[in-house]
């Protein structure tokens, strides 16, 4: 199973790639002017690291709390991909990532915890 996670809750965009058995990472600022270029962001790390969205079985998005905007552009890009590619999408929260440890998404999945296609923002006050 292929999976991409974009996390933009943070005070920083965290992506990564799950790749036939292969891990890739980055972050970047949480700030306006990447928020603005995350489809730009997301497509260019695909890129660096030679994994093309239609290998991508599921997308995991960070549903929050966090920056209203921020959430809002990364749901938007899953949404888009979900369309135009046919990818899995499944929502999760910041409460379940527990010492930076993103891969126990693929454990949630797995035990049937993450709900297809069900995104629920939370925003912070």
């Amino acid at each position: 199973m292929n999976s991409l996670i974009i996390d933009t809750a943070g005070k920083e965009i965290f992506l990564k790639i799950i790749f036939k058995g292969k891990e890739y990472s980055i972050q970047h600022n949480n700030c306006r002017e990447n928020f603005d270029e995350l489809v730009i962001l997301v497509f260019d790390f695909l890129k660096e690291n030679r994994v093309d969205l239609i290998n991508i079985d599921n997308v995991f998005i960070n549903q929050g709390p966090g920056k209203y905007t921020s959430i809002r552009s990364a749901i938007s890009i899953v949404k888009a991909l979900k369309i135009s590619k046919k990818i899995n999408i499944y929502g999760y929260y910041s409460s379940q990532i527990i010492n930076n440890n993103y891969n126990i998404l693929i454990k949630l999945l797995e035990e049937g915890r993450l709900t297809k296609d069900f995104i629920q923002p939370k925003y912070l006050n």
